[in-house]
């Protein structure tokens, strides 16, 4: 069933503004357009300030009326679940949010998952386009597809699984060296509200050569297979449980065969439906590791077991201030207890507002930064229209 939302709006129209109860009401703002900021990352910026045009956009945020927060994530399919958080702002929108999404396929092309990307902006815009009345040069399109013939409800023969199968090779040749690489990957995955399944089979092989004046040259190769295997089922919108195991070979790494697994649980503080603007997760997994190496290992090891449990803690949040990701993990062998690993990694971004768009004359004026940029102008200092 194919949507299509078209929405035409001249650049100005009135709003009627309602007063609150023992207050006067305010008088209507004439001659205003809808400023919004828009916030997100490879959301294809450029096209939709291109197409929906009855908005202006500004580049402070708190200069906005509706500040736009877009989201996205991966499916299953290998495709794209956006998310669209539209956040009114005082004062006149001041608590009035709502979240639209929208998904594409791995076979979309760019120009459909765009377009898809405007209808949810301007279908999301209408609320508050329309909000105490609805503008008289407003006109509104809606093709649902109702009058065409339907046929019957698609069956997913594959039963929601998704395979993948992904190859490389390359060749590199110069007089007194040569390397051959040559890869392939194999995929399966099932991704459901309840269950996640996720299968993977990775081989590669790399030989390089090197001439050394000697009569043979002297040659060396990389070997590594891997398989790995996931299951996870949700059990709710805060708990999950699942497993992971994992079959390995590398000549790289002295591995000449690695096999184990490892149960886990985790607990989401946050719902898992927020999970495009934020996370708090906890995860507690317990596993065995049976390893045989090529050549022994610095502690005189051919082969050993691996008995470790492990903690970490994940953290994940998108603001309109901007984002916060952290994690840490902590992982102890059980066979020997003061063999332990500690691992923190974390990145902040935070917006930091433009400056003032101002003339400067001979006056002062006090700038204060925190997360912001502020500046308190002189007695002398007119601010010139954004």
């Amino acid at each position: 069933m194919t949507k299509t939302v078209v929405l035409l709006c001249f650049l100005s129209f009135p709003w009627a503004i309602g007063g609150q109860i023992g207050t006067p009401a305010a008088a209507p703002v004439s001659s205003m357009q809808l400023k919004i900021f828009l916030d997100c990352a490879q959301c294809f910026q450029d096209f939709l300030r291109s197409e929906v045009t009855f908005v202006d956009y500004v580049r402070d945020r708190t200069e906005a009326n509706v500040h736009v927060l877009i989201t996205r994530a991966e499916t299953g399919g290998g495709g794209r679940e956006y998310t669209l958080a539209f956040i009114g702002r005082p004062p006149l929108f001041g608590g009035i949010d709502h979240t639209l999404k929208t998904v594409t396929t791995s076979s979309d092309p760019e120009d459909s998952v765009r377009r898809q990307l405007t209808t949810a902006l301007r279908v999301g815009l209408l609320t508050y386009l329309t909000r105490t009345s609805v503008p008289p040069q407003l006109t509104v399109s809606v093709g649902s597809g109702a009058d065409k013939a339907r046929g019957p409800a698609a069956v997913d023969r594959w039963n929601s699984w998704v395979f993948s199968l992904r190859g490389s090779a390359s060749f590199d040749g110069e007089e007194s060296s040569r390397e051959r690489q040559l890869g392939a990957d194999l995929g399966a995955s099932r991704i459901t509200p309840d269950w996640k399944i996720t299968l993977g089979l990775e081989v590669d092989h790399e030989t390089e050569e090197f001439d050394l004046d000697e009569d043979d040259p002297v040659k060396v190769q990389r070997r590594q297979r891997e398989f790995q295997a996931l299951v996870v089922k949700g059990l709710g919108e805060h708990w999950s449980v699942g497993a992971e195991t994992g079959v390995q070979s590398s000549t790289f790494d002295n591995i000449k065969l690695a096999v184990g697994a490892a149960p886990a649980v985790e607990y989401n503080v946050f719902p898992y439906s927020m999970y495009t603007r934020r996370q708090l997760r906890a995860k507690y997994s317990l596993g065995l590791w049976r390893l045989q190496y090529y050549e022994p290992t610095l502690f005189a090891k051919s082969a050993e077991t691996l008995p470790q449990h492990e903690v970490s803690v994940t953290f994940e949040q998108r603001e309109r201030w901007g984002s916060i990701e952290a994690r840490t993990e902590w992982s102890q062998y059980l066979h020997d207890v003061s063999k332990t690993r500690l691992e923190a990694e974390g990145q902040v971004s935070l917006r930091v507002s433009r400056g003032p768009v101002s003339t400067w004359p001979e006056a002062d004026a006090v700038c204060t930064s925190s997360r912001e940029i502020r500046c308190t102008p002189g007695p002398a200092l007119h601010r010139r229209p954004a």
